[in-house]
């Protein structure tokens, strides 16, 4: 399975959970996390998806850390 209908998957999982979600294209930060999905409640959740034995690069750790840092829900899916 492909990274992209990993991802494809996992937008239709929190679409159908009520979530708002956004693909990250292009931020003004390298390594933030591919999905940013709005639960109807508050907060935020960012996802980074991955392939089962795709590696998350240090620059993605520390974004991930960063956003945790701010208080904000970080997760790696892998299908």
């Amino acid at each position: 399975m492909t990274e992209q209908q990993i991802q494809t998957r996992r937008i239709k999982e929190l679409e159908e959970q009520g979530y708002y979600v956004i693909k990250l294209i292009k931020t003004n930060k390298n390594g933030i996390p591919d999905l940013v999905a709005i639960p109807p409640d508050s907060g935020v959740l960012f996802s980074e998806v991955k392939r089962p034995k795709g590696v998350v690069s240090k620059l993605q750790e520390y974004r991930m850390k960063e956003l945790r840092q701010h208080g904000i829900e970080t997760e790696v899916y892998r299908g």
